[in-house]
């Protein structure tokens, strides 16, 4: 039997790459732009992020609302404070703004030094990267695709079965679905996805309890980002929990990862892939944990870190010798 989900897999020398958000490291975020670049380098996932606007199109970007570190208006200003919620305007009005630079002073500029500045970006329909992997060079590239969806703030989203409907009619109108994974940290529109498309693959993202948490932490006992996946039968095993919900892939972030609870996960059949994982000791940390694909904002850096190790992440590139 084929096994399709065989270019996510790791195999001997083989570690995957996911470029986060394309890159962002090197590029402004969740742009057109970036995504070719991305798959250009030789990358063959992505992983992105869907919200959507009031008037149903699936867009990819990554917060809920316009942040005022990356968003300048149609007069070329920046936004001050707390820019409107994605989902409070249609996609025209979302087109005005430009997401293509970071603005000096900020944390996020800080975070991304690298990151280029450009004029004339802005926020693309879902839709629009799935006609560009249309395009022969493409035809090997693998969306990771994260719905963003929070328990508590349902304004942000439209209902979970619309949501996920609508993100399903593109996958299926541009033939994606044999080359997309489905994720969220609201493991309720994994259930929906689970109804409505049981053969796609879906894929957990989780954030375990921690002092001093970045963000919030979705997997605990009665979290209601879990739904109904049954925490205390499993005694908090997300392995065994992803396993029993029919999941393909598990997604640990990576200060999360536990060498042997990722073999429990591959000798489930999960494919474990971490993110989003930037330093060189990180990178190299979850090589040695033994994951099938690294998510991160810099896959130049992971690429020759993987070549250093004698690895690479994709069959048809090979680490050079030296010679000499």
């Amino acid at each position: 039997m084929v096994d399709r989900l065989a270019p996510l897999r790791r195999t001997p020398g083989i570690v995957r790459l996911h470029g986060h958000r394309a890159a962002r490291g090197v590029l402004p975020e969740n742009t057109l732009l970036a995504f070719r670049n991305t798959f250009d380098i030789g990358v063959q996932v992505v992983e992105l992020d869907i919200l959507s606007t009031s008037d149903g199109i699936p867009v990819i970007t990554h917060n809920p609302r316009l942040l005022s570190a990356s968003t300048r208006d149609a007069e070329g200003n920046w936004l001050s404070g707390e820019g409107p919620r994605i989902h409070d305007l249609t996609y025209e009005e979302l087109s005005r703004y430009d997401v293509g630079g970071l603005r000096a002073g900020t944390t996020y500029a800080a975070r991304y030094p690298d990151q280029a500045f450009l004029n004339g970006q802005q926020i693309p329909k879902f839709e629009d990267l799935a006609r560009m992997l249309a395009e022969p060079a493409y035809r090997d590239i693998w969306l990771n695709i994260e719905i963003k969806s929070h328990p508590e703030h349902p304004e942000n989203t439209p209902p979970i079965p619309d949501y996920v409907a609508a993100v399903l009619s593109i996958l299926r109108r541009h033939g994606l679905e044999d080359r997309a994974i489905l994720q969220s940290f609201d493991w309720r529109v994994l259930e929906e996805i689970a109804r409505k498309a049981p053969d796609i693959p879906r894929s957990y993202l989780s954030y375990l309890p921690r002092p001093n948490p970045t963000m919030e932490v979705n997997v605990f006992e009665a979290s209601p980002w879990i739904g109904s996946a049954p925490w205390a039968r499993f005694g908090g095993s997300l392995p065994r929990i992803v396993s029993h919900q029919g999941g393909m892939f598990w997604c640990p972030y990576h200060e999360d990862l536990d060498p042997e609870e990722v073999a429990l996960a591959r000798d489930l059949g999960l494919i474990v892939n971490t993110w989003t994982v930037n330093s060189p000791e990180d990178i190299l940390r979850a090589i040695d944990a033994g994951v099938d694909g690294i998510i991160t904002d810099y896959p130049g850096r992971a690429q020759r870190l993987l070549l250093a190790r004698g690895l690479s992440w994709r069959e048809d590139i090979r680490p050079v010798r030296a010679t000499g």
